[in-house]
């Protein structure tokens, strides 16, 4: 489920007259927006306000011919019937937002010095979802709060909305503090508090008050929303009741929904960690059970060292002087010959095998050697296509929707083993942030069916023919967060060197065993994914 939908949803119902019913013995909204129009009047002559401050306010209302029209200070009327976003019910009146309001103007344009402690000082960053965050604030002297408080005075049941950053977001004062603003938020004071704040806030939540604001955005770099354009947005009025029902309504359906972003939250949460838990279970041979009549994995490896012995008797590879082979001892321990040395390697080995597993190092598992990309040239368009890092990405897989193109004069340095096969294991392999990121390429994915190489930010892994593809995918994966710890470099570019992917240890059942995990992981996943889905 689409919450942040949902609210919107609920707010644009809201403020359409549509949320809660419509009672006719409601006072009409005309004469609440009377009693702001007098209440003004009267303030100017308490001094209060000036004859300029309302000089500005406007009367909206439908003619006989059923438009909506606008009376100015000077007499003219206009119609303004295409501003008009939706009809309104019974009872209820579009008002300007500064007819409504004391004269909405904003903080500070003077760039402050900051202190330690002193008086509080908000921007637009302490105004997020609706609400001001009281936690991360920032301090003014004496000296400078006397100069601003002498301007603008913030009190308790005023509005505050973000002219930038968190653009057309606004917040109720929530309690009696003395403060101070800044440029980036505007203060809005309804007259009398005749109006319900917490059903003006929700007007402009809705939909219809962001969309207008968004497209009143003005300036290059950061835009920013004048006050010209707060001042003259249209709000819908209810009658003052009905204001307090919505108001009431709002509060307990937006809970809700809350509620269920929290929940779909920790169900996501929940379903990452079941995951990695499966994964893990996975590859410590706890997913599904072992049959002792599987061909054990060392009979599967004793067969891959026979098939490259006859390639290199055959010329066609070069024997590796320094090739592991991973064996147990009569004393139970693990050991590891390269060459005519022998090691015990007890202490790197994470956990026990079930029988019939063995250890064996990421090199060996591959048909291929284990080497990053080449640094590709790159064209506007051509008929082969470079695997880039952000074509792994974070949740949805594969997307070589992102691949680039390869200049084709630098073809000749790809030879046929370097373009990508269908399910070769890639690994984001420098970089920050996506360091040791870990997916599988498949032909399906690459829906403009041309030729893949990969660039010198991947790796790629080729299982050997003897070996699962998708479980070495999967054993990969599940070692994703390690591999990560793994890169070496500076904070901004570390690496992870093809030395340090060789090395990688790897548990691998038996075959037929790694058919069944990866049967069991495939259902669990799509299972997992299919719920994701639901809640987007």
């Amino acid at each position: 489920m689409d919450t942040k939908a949902l609210r919107q949803k609920i707010l644009d119902l809201a403020i359409r007259g549509k949320l809660v019913p419509q009672n006719p013995n409601d006072e009409p909204a005309s004469v609440l927006l009377e009693r702001i129009r007098a209440e003004k009047q009267q303030m100017v002559k308490d001094g209060k306000l000036k004859a300029k401050d309302i000089k500005n306010d406007t009367v909206i209302f439908l003619g006989d011919d059923n438009l909506h029209y606008e009376k100015f200070p000077d007499g003219t009327v206009k119609c303004i019937e295409d501003e008009i976003p939706f009809e309104l019910p019974e009872g209820w009146e579009w008002t300007r937002l500064q007819a409504i309001c004391e004269p909405i103007t904003d903080g500070t344009h003077k760039t402050p010095t900051y202190s330690d402690e002193g008086f509080i000082f908000l921007s637009s960053k302490n105004v997020t979802s609706g609400h001001i965050d009281w936690d991360n604030i920032m301090y003014i002297p004496e000296s400078l709060h006397n100069e601003l408080y002498a301007r603008l005075a913030p009190q308790k049941n005023d509005i505050l909305l973000a002219k930038n950053g968190t653009t057309g977001v606004a917040a109720i004062v929530d309690r009696d503090c003395i403060f101070d603003i800044y440029v980036s938020l505007a203060l809005l004071r309804i007259i009398g508090y005749i109006i319900s704040p917490e059903y003006l806030l929700s007007t402009i939540a809705s939909s219809t008050i962001q969309n207008y604001f968004n497209s009143s955005l003005k300036g290059i770099g950061v835009p920013n929303l004048h006050l010209e354009h707060i001042r003259t947005t249209l709000i819908p009025v209810a009658p003052i009741n009905e204001q307090y029902r919505i108001a009431t309504k709002l509060e307990q359906l937006l809970s809700f929904a809350d509620n269920i972003e929290s929940d779909k939250t920790d169900l996501q949460t929940t379903i990452q960690l079941t995951k990695s838990k499966i994964l893990d279970l996975a590859i410590r041979g706890k997913l599904v059970p072992q049959n002792p009549d599987d061909e054990p994995a060392n009979v599967l490896l004793d067969r891959i060292r026979a098939e490259k012995e006859g390639l290199i008797k055959q010329g066609k590879i070069k024997r590796d002087k320094k090739e592991s082979v991973i064996f147990k001892g009569d004393d139970n321990s693990y050991y590891e010959k390269i060459g005519d040395t022998i090691t015990c390697i007890d202490e790197e080995l994470p956990f026990e095998l079930p029988d019939g597993w063995a250890w064996i190092r990421l090199q060996t598992c591959c048909q291929k050697e284990i080497k990053r990309g080449k640094s590709p040239k790159y064209a506007e368009s051509s008929d082969t296509l470079v695997f880039a890092q952000k074509c792994n990405t974070k949740y949805d897989g594969i997307n070589m929707e992102l691949a680039l193109y390869l200049d084709e004069s630098t073809i000749v340095k790809y030879p046929n083993d370097e373009y990508m096969q269908d399910k070769d294991t890639v690994i984001n392999s420098t970089g920050t942030g996506t360091l040791g990121r870990v997916g599988i390429y498949r032909k399906t994915d690459n829906r403009r069916g041309k030729p893949v190489v990969p660039d010198s930010h991947v790796t790629v892994i080729r299982a050997n023919n003897e070996i699962s593809a998708e479980y070495l995918y999967f054993f990969l994966k599940a070692y994703q967060q390690e591999l990560e710890k793994l890169g070496e470099g500076s904070t901004n570019q570390k690496e992870l060197k093809p030395l340090t992917l060789k090395n990688l240890i790897v548990a691998l059942p038996p075959y037929a065993e790694q058919e069944r995990i990866i049967e069991i992981i495939t259902a669990a996943v799509e299972i997992m994914t299919n719920i994701e889905k639901s809640l987007s």
